[in-house]
């Protein structure tokens, strides 16, 4: 296996209605990877496109979701999404909330789904200057052994 593994992006209108595409189309491209690390990775994924699109659906007809995957080393799946279009709100996990604001929370809960499965995450503007959108990532960790043999430093998707 190469050390630096990219597949090719993905781009899905930004709707929920799509969800289900994104989940089968990550379950495609991890095939041969351990099912519990995909299971995980395709409800990180699932939260972040659900996040991505909240941004991209909010009056702009043409919002579209980007999902990234990479192994930028041999023990790590990297996945993220950018919500291209959308009017970016900051990704951040509300610390300061009450027992019973939390228990009134709808939002926001998905981050720390995010937080606790993953072993890293962040994000940024995909362009500070503009409102473009948010890239959002997060890291797991995988073990080298169990990576699939064929995996090329560019994986198409298609």
């Amino acid at each position: 296996m190469s050390a630096h593994t990219h597949w090719e992006h993905r781009v899905y209108p930004g709707a929920l209605s799509h969800l289900a595409r994104v989940r089968a189309d990550l379950a495609h491209d991890l095939s041969g990877f351990d099912p519990d690390l995909v299971d995980t990775l395709t409800l990180v994924t699932s939260e972040l496109f659900a996040n991505a699109v909240k941004y991209t659906d909010s009056g702009r007809p043409r919002g579209e979701v980007l999902r990234a995957l990479s192994m930028p080393d041999t023990s790590t799946l990297r996945v993220g999404l950018s919500d291209f279009g959308g009017g970016g709100g900051v990704p951040s996990i509300p610390h300061q909330r009450s027992q019973e604001e939390w228990e009134r929370a709808e939002g926001r809960r998905g981050l720390l789904l995010v937080e606790n499965l993953s072993s890293a995450w962040g994000h940024h503007r995909l362009a500070p200057w503009a409102d473009l959108g948010t890239h959002v990532w997060a890291l797991f960790p995988v073990e080298p052994t169990a990576v699939p043999a064929g995996l090329r430093p560019y994986m198409f998707t298609g």
